[in-house]
């Protein structure tokens, strides 16, 4: 009886953060385009003490898989559906959802008393407001973007309303960070559990970056060089246990010489300092986010989860160019921005990448170090395009802080873990919509400790190749008249040995499950 009545003492206490039957809250944060070995947590040497102290505390996953491509993956990941469910064709980077088929997170959540938030990249034809979101900040994204300035087809919206760009002084990253933690401000102040889903667009090209994050890795990179860096990821990677036993890491592209004999090696170093540069500023916000859970108490009944919407891109080419990205000496490379100014084409000794008037990527030889040790970039249907790093951090619910998971997961199961999490239903009807139902499955299981019953098989059409995974198999198909390929992932993570040849019952199996698979879900 005492303690019963110490208890409700507190509740009644002004300013108590203790509250009844308190539901989870969930912070979701996803980045754009990132190799799934540039955290530190996942072995690599960018700078990402928050995000790692994160996995510290949680669990990582080691086999956890996107769409290949943006919206593709956004399109799973924020309805439980394979995209190709939701009007999604999951060959395109951009594609309306058919909303009279699917249910959003925001949506359920929002219905079942949740309050709602979104940050940064959202790709819809209508605004995130009108689609379960109670509060909104970033660019109704429909094309090229800059991280410094206002571009076409790229307009700014706060909540419902557009957003005017200061004179000076913005940075997209330090934007989208500054007002998720403005709402996760307002949210732990309220009384309603709550939904904040920050879409970073960084490090996803240009190669945009303040020259104070810039320079820390300006030596790092120019004093190792790709190859260096990625025998020294590797070898983290096993010293961390991300790797299974006898790895087979995939062999680096004949096309991508030694660092020693590289011409232009400032010039490359550059190109990776600035992609990590970026990743930096992602790590500062999410450092920024977990500080307002600390203060407000809310970190301990708080659900976080960090992802990559698909590996690494290889766009920005080898070798100096004097154009790309739609932008060419003597063409029109002054209508993109609003403010008139020309973006000065191409990236090279001579033109660096980073400052507001250039546009680059950084390239297919660091794109393979980001995704060591996995095969091939974003866009492929190997696993360099589809696997992505997932770190979950629920206090008194990791089974196992700091653990590793290679239990099996795809992004359509975010949606089924938040609303069990929130203990919402996924609905039959929805405001007159009857959407397909959840195809997802929880990962909370998982995060527990135990071992779930996953998915039968997964399966991609990605605009380079197919593929379906069913246990440690995995079946691909890099390009449509090309033969099926089949790789054991138990040991095979770099799809280096193809054993179709040895196992041709497996591969009948397994193209006929993919077929079927393509026929339900509407996939070309």
């Amino acid at each position: 009886m005492r303690c019963l009545c110490l208890l409700l003492l507190l509740l009644l206490l002004p300013g108590s953060t203790v509250r009844a039957a308190e539901r989870p809250n969930i912070v979701l944060v996803m980045v754009d385009d990132m190799g799934w070995s540039d955290l530190g947590c996942y072995g690599g040497e960018i700078e990402t003490p928050h995000i790692d102290a994160l996995a510290a505390d949680g669990l990582r996953f080691t086999r956890f898989y996107n769409n290949a491509v943006c919206g593709a993956t956004r399109a799973s990941l924020l309805t439980g559906l394979w995209c190709q469910q939701t009007g999604h064709r999951g060959d395109r980077w951009n594609e309306p959802k058919d909303f009279s088929r699917c249910v959003l997170i925001s949506e359920v959540l929002q219905a079942s008393g949740y309050h709602t938030a979104m940050v940064g990249k959202w790709q819809g034809r209508d605004l995130a407001v009108h689609r379960g979101f109670d509060r909104f900040f970033g660019p109704n994204c429909q094309g090229k973007i800059s991280y410094w300035n206002a571009v076409r087809a790229n307009d700014f919206y706060l909540d419902d309303q557009p957003w005017a760009f200061p004179e000076t002084g913005f940075f997209m990253t330090d934007a989208f960070s500054d007002h998720a933690v403005r709402f996760l401000e307002e949210a732990t102040a309220g009384e309603k559990p709550f939904f904040l889903y920050v879409a970073y667009i960084a490090p996803h090209w240009p190669l945009h970056a303040r020259e104070e994050t810039i320079a820390p890795y300006r030596e790092r990179y120019r004093s190792r060089g790709w190859r260096g860096w990625r025998n020294t990821r590797l070898e983290r990677q096993r010293q961390m246990g991300l790797l299974p036993e006898n790895a087979r890491p995939a062999p680096v592209p004949e096309s991508i010489p030694d660092w020693a004999d590289e011409e232009y090696k400032d010039w490359q170093a550059e190109r990776m300092a600035v992609y990590a540069a970026q990743i930096s500023n992602v790590d500062r916000g999410v450092g920024r986010l977990l500080k307002v859970l600390d203060d407000s108490g809310a970190d301990e009944n708080t659900l976080v989860l960090f992802l990559s919407d698909n590996g690494a891109a290889r766009d920005g080419g080898l070798r100096p160019t004097t154009s790309g990205f739609g932008f060419k000496p003597g063409g029109n490379n002054s209508s993109w921005r609003k403010d008139g100014v020309a973006i000065r084409p191409g990236s090279g000794p001579d033109l660096m990448p980073g400052p507001h008037d250039t546009f680059s990527g950084y390239g297919v030889a660091w794109a393979t170090t980001s995704n060591t040790p996995l095969r091939d970039h974003k866009q492929s249907a190997y696993e360099g395009g589809i696997r992505t790093p997932l770190i979950a951090r629920w206090p008194g619910q990791v089974k196992e802080p700091g653990g590793v998971t290679r239990q099996p997961g795809h992004v359509i199961d975010i949606m089924a873990t938040c609303l069990d999490v929130a203990g919402a239903r996924y609905p039959e009807e929805f405001e007159g919509r009857r959407p397909v139902p959840m195809e997802g499955k929880s990962l909370v299981p998982v995060i527990r400790g135990e071992q779930r019953s996953g998915h039968e098989v997964m399966a991609w059409k990605c605009s380079r190749g197919r593929a379906i995974q069913m246990g440690d198999w995995k079946l691909v198909r890099p390009g449509d008249g090309r033969p099926w390929e089949l790789y054991n992932l138990a040991y095979d993570i770099g799809e280096t040995e193809n054993l179709a040849a040895d196992f041709p019952d497996r591969v009948r199996l397994m193209s006929g499950k993919y077929e079927e698979w393509r026929r339900r879900v509407g996939a070309r």
